[in-house]
């Protein structure tokens, strides 16, 4: 059975209509591509949010999911800009322990 994603770049736009107008043309660029992927899901999500409310940030980490995709376009970053796995989980938010984990996964891809 096919898993059924859902439809960001609606999502976003609707959300970016409904709370701020005045910005579409900033993000229209994300709107105008063919393959929406997770890592403009968690750009456009920083950039229109801005959440620095310590509750909704631990609230939004637990409900985080990364597809393969977007795990090896992180440790591509990671080793563009040599960083260390710290730094990395830092940037991302991310633990230290998930990094370790997926670079042990990954370390052949």
């Amino acid at each position: 059975m096919k898993s059924i994603k859902p439809n960001y770049q609606r999502i976003f736009e609707d959300i970016i209509i409904k709370k701020c107008p005045k910005r579409k043309e900033e993000f229209n660029h994300y709107f105008t591509k063919k393959q929406f992927s997770i890592m403009d899901v968690i750009t456009l999500n920083a950039k229109i949010f801005k959440l620095n409310d310590k509750e909704t940030l631990n609230f939004n980490q637990k409900h985080k999911s990364y597809d393969q995709e977007t795990i090896l376009q992180i440790l591509t970053y990671q080793n563009k800009e040599k960083l260390n796995n710290i730094q990395l989980a830092n940037h991302f938010n991310l633990s230290r322990n998930t990094v370790s984990k997926w670079k042990r996964l990954y370390q052949n891809e």
